[in-house]
């Protein structure tokens, strides 16, 4: 364990320095399309923790792709995703969850690394590299838009007491599950002690809960995702839905789409992630 530790935190320090209220029943849209006005929907996936010194330019990094979309062609749709291997060594991440840890795990075994790090970017579940790496971004980017994603919606999204239900509409495929994150849009956090001791971190679209999709994707079931109960009681929140489709082995995403969720009054509809025209 205490060399598995040595290696994480060897990778880490390589790196590049650099209310709501329960209540809420009603969603607004914000789809992600492969039209040409916002580009193939591309899926980036940041593992970081607050207790990681390098992980800091990774995050700000991944806000500046979620708010400029650097890379033309492609609509990525980002996820901050808070690993718990950190949270022993000075300062426990409020973030972090165990089903992230795990994520990254499944990416280590696929992608045949030796151990997991951080900060860690993952573009469409096919390529890995470090966090804070623009150029290694931009290239993986550019690259997945030349494959074509699956059709995939959100429907029939309402709050239902403390929870998120939805449908999700996609052409069943053998091999492939669907896993669905909730997101929040926007959180920062003052760091206490760790290695960014004294420091205000910030980050977006962090991951606060998930859930897989088992059986058919077709038969209309409705897929329920509880709140965390730190946002259940009265914090201001602004949360959105991430619903993705994958190979069950190695991790490629197939399809990708989210949707915003607003305060009442907002309407519910749906949001689809459609193939790139040809």
């Amino acid at each position: 364990m205490a060399s598995l530790l040595r290696l994480r935190l060897r990778f880490c320090r390589r790196a590049f320095p650099i209310a709501f209220s329960a209540s809420l029943i009603a969603l607004a849209i914000s789809a992600q399309s492969a039209s040409s006005a916002h580009g193939l929907p591309v899926l980036v996936e940041l593992f970081t923790s607050e207790g990681c010194s390098s992980c800091p330019p990774a995050d700000a990094l991944l806000a500046r792709l979620d708010s400029t979309q650097f890379v033309q062609g492609a609509q990525a749709i980002v996820l901050s995703e808070h690993v718990t291997y950190w949270d022993h060594l000075g300062w426990r991440d409020p973030y972090s969850l165990e089903a992230m840890t795990q994520r990254q795990e499944h990416y280590v075994r696929a992608f045949g690394e030796s151990t997991a790090y951080t900060p860690e970017i993952v573009v469409d579940g096919a390529v890995g590299f470090v966090g804070s790496d623009a150029s290694s971004l931009k290239r993986a980017i550019a690259n997945a838009i030349h494959t074509a994603k699956s059709e995939l919606f959100i429907e029939q999204a309402q709050w239902v007491g403390n929870k998120v239900q939805f449908i999700v509409r996609s052409a069943a495929a053998p091999g492939e599950h669907l896993t669905a994150f909730l997101a929040e849009d926007s959180v920062e956090s003052p760091v206490n002690r760790g290695e960014n001791a004294g420091h205000i971190l910030r980050h977006v679209a962090v991951v606060r809960a998930l859930q897989q999709i088992n059986g058919n994707f077709l038969d209309d079931r409705p897929v329920e995702i509880a709140v965390p109960h730190g946002l259940a009681t009265g914090k201001k929140a602004t949360l959105h839905l991430v619903v993705i489709r994958a190979d069950s082995n190695s991790g490629r995403v197939s399809g990708v789409a989210q949707l915003k969720l607003n305060a009442p009054g907002s309407g519910a509809e749906s949001a689809a992630a459609l193939p790139a025209p040809h």
